[in-house]
């Protein structure tokens, strides 16, 4: 995908050494197409990391995509360069003033807190808000995905009694689904959080479909408008080594943790991870862009309600 984007970004070079075609603002200015505008609300502390594995699975399409980045007023990153910040990422008193083809929002270490006891929550919901009148389509992401059903929908957060952290099988449930295109029966993915939503809940919400689950990790993908919203509750996104990363920093902070299961070869961490839900997590992005974002936009953004 000719994925247009500022050009000292630093994802840009990473992913072209990855053999990844990433085109910059200033090339793709001389392209007579309308790009589709992409809103990215990161939420999770190391930024660049999460800028990186997004775009990384946004760039499989032939469409041309224009990304902004979408930063709160009331929350200060402490792990990312005020720099990186002030350079890359808008305010919502500008991103507010436009209507965007899609939107991602992401997860946030915040999950064992109460929704409105989030210092930020108020501001979260007012751009739930303006997302369902000013997007076509928005992918909300682990946490994010908790609190979008929360939100909407009232759908509760449950604790578990130890992290769920790891690699697991899937099923669908809604097979025909354009969602799904391509997936096999069975696709893995990386989950790591603290609560869970249960399917029960999401049964009695007449305007929910539960897409799929796992026997170990549970609800997975929740449909919402008719493909409107989607609530992801796992982390398709995930480089290889995310997982890897996260286990032995809880594990220098002396913090009760297990290993992530299903994820190391030979479940031996000097043996690295067995990637296995690579490619569903490219099929997941292309077919949300292709078929909720693409085709349901109008060519005229301002006609989006």
């Amino acid at each position: 995908m000719p994925l247009n984007i500022p050009k000292k970004l630093p994802a840009v070079e990473k992913l072209r050494e990855e053999n990844i075609f990433v085109m910059d603002t200033e090339r793709a200015s001389t392209q007579e197409i309308r790009p589709l505008k992409i809103v990215i609300l990161n939420l999770m502390p190391l930024k660049i990391t999460t800028e990186t594995d997004l775009i990384r699975l946004l760039s499989n399409s032939p469409l041309q995509i224009e990304i902004d980045f979408l930063k709160l007023k009331s929350h200060t990153s402490k792990n990312t360069p005020v720099e990186h910040m002030q350079m890359f990422y808008k305010s919502f008193d500008v991103i507010g003033l436009q209507n965007y083809d899609g939107m991602i929002i992401t997860g946030a270490p915040v999950e064992q807190f109460e929704f409105e006891q989030v210092n930020y929550w108020q501001e979260l919901t007012h751009i739930f808000d303006w997302a369902r009148t000013h997007v076509t389509s928005t992918m909300y992401i682990c946490w994010a995905a908790q609190a979008g059903l929360y939100y909407y929908y009232g759908i509760p957060k449950y604790p578990l009694d130890k992290k769920m952290f790891g690699v697991f099988e899937h099923r669908k449930l809604v097979d025909k689904n354009p969602i799904f295109r391509g997936f096999d029966d069975i696709f893995y993915v990386p989950h790591s959080r603290h609560t869970e939503v249960r399917a029960e809940d999401i049964a009695r919400i007449k305007d929910l479909v539960l897409m799929s689950d796992s026997a170990e990790a549970g609800v997975y993908m929740v449909m919402g408008r008719n493909g409107r919203e989607f609530f992801v509750t796992g982390h398709s996104e995930y480089s290889p080594y995310t997982l890897d990363t996260e286990y032995k920093r809880d594990l220098e902070k002396g913090l009760p943790i297990e290993k992530p299961r299903n994820y190391y070869l030979d479940n031996d961490p000097e043996k690295g991870p067995l990637v296995r839900w690579r490619a569903h997590a490219n099929l997941l992005f292309t077919n949300w862009l292709n078929y909720f974002v693409y085709q349901e936009t109008p060519y005229d953004l301002n006609a989006i309600h």
